[in-house]
């Protein structure tokens, strides 16, 4: 009769990735890295320009 628990199985370890990271796309690359927003319409850029205009270009 034990009176220790059974330690719970570990999960396993991150494996170590030894790639180039330069050879990998960072989220800097592509437009939504950049903040830019998937819609195409002229009405929903006319709205972000409103939105994003300074308050000194009023």
């Amino acid at each position: 009769m034990r009176t220790t628990p059974e330690p719970e199985p570990r999960a396993p370890r991150p494996a170590l990735v030894f790639d180039d990271p330069l050879d990998q796309q960072s989220s800097d690359d592509t437009d939504r890295g950049w903040g830019e927003r998937s819609e195409g319409d002229s009405a929903a850029d006319l709205k972000r320009f409103l939105d994003e205009k300074p308050p000194h270009h009023l």
